[in-house]
């Protein structure tokens, strides 16, 4: 059982952590997702950014009272979505990071359904995610929890671009299994 509540500030390490992580990871993987590390004043600003418009959030473990992930919501990314898209139908995910020993645990389709909750509860029709073009793996994992491949965009100043939706009435796991608080808790990896 997991639980979810908005970051704040004295969570920033936290994410760092997560972050940095998902960076080495990726690297020892051969991926060049993410090569561009965030670190420094320019990651903390981008997470002090988010975290103050109310946009990310920390995931964690009921049992351990640890850390286990964290996402984010932002706008449509006009690089990608377009005004024919109805950039206002859908919850746009960003930054879904879970800690490397959860992996597989089911965490990464329980944040899915919730930001399907929270996209249906909006009356949006999509939640929506962009990935890194060559980030196969990733891909087919979005695709077995339901979402569909809309198009691939390849602007040159960017790596990401393979764009999919999820329609938002689609739930897979109970509710319980990742609940919302709304307490603040200082973070503990």
């Amino acid at each position: 059982m997991y639980v979810i509540h908005p970051a704040s500030s004295t969570d920033v390490p936290a994410l760092m952590e997560l972050r940095t992580e998902a960076e080495n990871w990726l690297r020892a993987k051969g991926s060049d997702q993410w090569s561009d590390r965030e670190i420094g004043a320019q990651a903390i600003t981008k997470w002090m950014a988010t975290i103050r418009d109310g946009r990310t959030w920390l995931i964690r473990s009921e049992a351990t009272d640890h850390v286990v992930g964290t996402v984010s919501r932002g706008p449509a990314d006009m690089d990608f979505w377009n005004d024919g898209d109805q950039p206002e139908s859908a919850f746009y995910l960003y930054k879904l990071m879970v800690r490397r020993d959860t992996a597989g645990s089911g965490l990464g389709s329980l944040v899915l359904d919730w930001a399907c909750r929270i996209a249906a509860l909006e009356g949006r029709e999509w939640v929506r995610i962009d990935c890194w073009r060559t980030a196969t793996g990733l891909q087919h994992y979005y695709e077995r929890l339901g979402f569909e491949h809309v198009r691939t965009e390849s602007p040159s100043h960017r790596k990401s671009g393979w764009l999919a939706q999820r329609p938002s009435s689609l739930i897979l796991n109970k509710p319980q299994a990742l609940r919302p608080v709304t307490g603040r808790q200082p973070a503990t990896l």
